[in-house]
C-alpha cells in the first residue's frame, strides 16, 4: 500500500460522506496527475474501491433516515445496466492504439460538465426562491425522469467513474428542487451502491483493476467517508461544494489538453472571478457596518 494514496483517499473520502460528491471525480485524477497510474487501470480499481466506501456512508444516512428507497429504486433500475455497458465500452477502447487518451478526453469532458452542474445548483441555492423542505419519504417520485438519469449517470459512471455523485445530484436537484442538500446527499449515496456494485463488476470482467491501487483507497476512503456522513448534517455545504467544483474544473481541463501554463493562468482567473463576485454578493462589509451599529 501506498502511505500518500491511503491519506489522499481519506480526504477525498471525507468529502464524499459530507457532500456526496467528489469521488471518481476527485479519486481518479488522482491516481493519474499525481501518482501516474494508467487512466483505465485508476478508473477500475477506483470503482472497485467505492464498492467498499460507500455502502458506510449510504448506511449512516439510511440511519438518519434521509434516504427515499424509491427513488432509489428507480434510479438503480436505469443505472445498473448502463453502467456495465459502460464498463464493456471501456475494454474495447482498451484496445485501440490512443485508447488511453480517448479515456482522458472523455473523463476531462465529464469533468467539466460535472463542475459546470454544480456551479448551476450553488447559484440555484443562492438565489433561495425555491425551499427545501419537502420530506423525503414523502415525496412523489416521477419515474420515466428518474430512470433516464439513472441511465445517464450508469453509462458515464462504467466509462470514467465519475457521474454517481458529480453529476447524478445534481440531476436529482432539478427533479426534485424542494429536497434539501442533506436528503439529496444521502438518496444519491445509497443509489451509487447498486450502481458501484454493476461498474465494478464490469471493471473485474474486463481485467483493468490493480489490487495495491484498491487496497490503498479502501483503507483510507473508508473510515473517513464514516465520518464525513456523520457531519453531513452540520457540513457547510454552500462552501465546501464550491471548492468540489474548483478541484473538478481544474482536473476536467488537465484531461482535455489544456497546457500547463494556460491551465494556470486560467484557475488564478477564475479565483479571481470567484472572489469578485463574492464581494458583489455578500458585500461583507455592510455586514460589519450592520454589526457594529449601536443598539437602540
Amino acid at each position: 500500500m501506498d502511505p500518500y494514496v491511503v491519506f489522499g483517499s481519506a480526504v477525498i473520502g471525507f468529502l464524499v460522506g459530507m457532500t456526496g460528491a467528489g469521488g471518481g471525480a476527485l479519486m481518479t485524477p488522482m491516481l493519474i496527475l499525481l501518482f501516474g497510474v494508467k487512466p483505465s487501470t485508476a478508473i477500475s480499481s477506483d470503482l472497485v474501491a467505492a464498492l467498499f466506501m460507500r455502502p458506510f456512508g449510504a448506511a449512516v444516512h439510511l440511519r438518519q433516515g434521509t434516504v427515499n428507497l424509491r427513488l432509489v429504486g428507480w434510479m438503480s433500475l436505469g443505472a445498473a445496466p448502463m453502467a456495465l455497458l459502460g464498463s464493456y465500452l471501456l475494454h474495447v477502447l482498451g484496445r485501440s492504439g490512443g485508447a488511453e487518451q480517448t479515456i482522458q478526453r472523455g473523463l476531462g469532458a465529464a469533468l467539466l460538465v460535472g463542475s459546470a452542474a454544480m456551479a448551476l445548483r450553488y447559484a440555484v441555492d443562492r438565489r433561495g426562491r425555491v425551499r427545501r423542505d419537502g420530506v423525503v419519504h414523502d415525496l412523489h417520485v416521477r419515474r420515466l425522469p428518474t430512470l433516464a438519469i439513472g441511465m445517464a449517470g450508469g453509462l458515464i459512471v462504467g466509462m470514467t467513474s465519475v457521474g454517481s455523485g458529480s453529476l447524478m445530484i445534481v440531476l436529482l436537484l432539478f427533479a426534485y428542487p424542494t429536497l434539501s442538500a442533506s436528503q439529496l446527499v444521502g438518496t444519491d449515496l445509497t443509489q451509487a451502491v447498486p450502481l458501484t456494485l454493476a461498474a465494478a463488476v464490469g471493471a473485474l470482467l474486463f481485467g483493468h483493476v490493480e489490487v495495491s491501487v484498491t487496497t490503498s483507497l479502501v483503507v483510507g476512503s473508508v473510515p473517513a467517508v464514516i465520518v464525513g456522513s456523520f457531519l453531513s448534517a452540520l457540513a457547510p455545504d454552500r462552501l465546501v461544494r464550491p471548492v468540489i467544483a474548483f478541484v473538478i474544473f481544474a482536473s476536467g481541463l488537465k484531461y482535455v489538453g489544456v497546457p500547463t501554463a494556460t491551465l494556470g493562468w486560467v484557475l488564478c482567473s477564475v479565483l479571481l472571478a470567484g472572489g469578485v463576485v463574492w464581494l458583489v454578493v455578500a458585500r461583507p462589509w455592510q455586514v460589519g457596518a450592520a454589526e457594529g451599529e449601536p443598539q437602540a
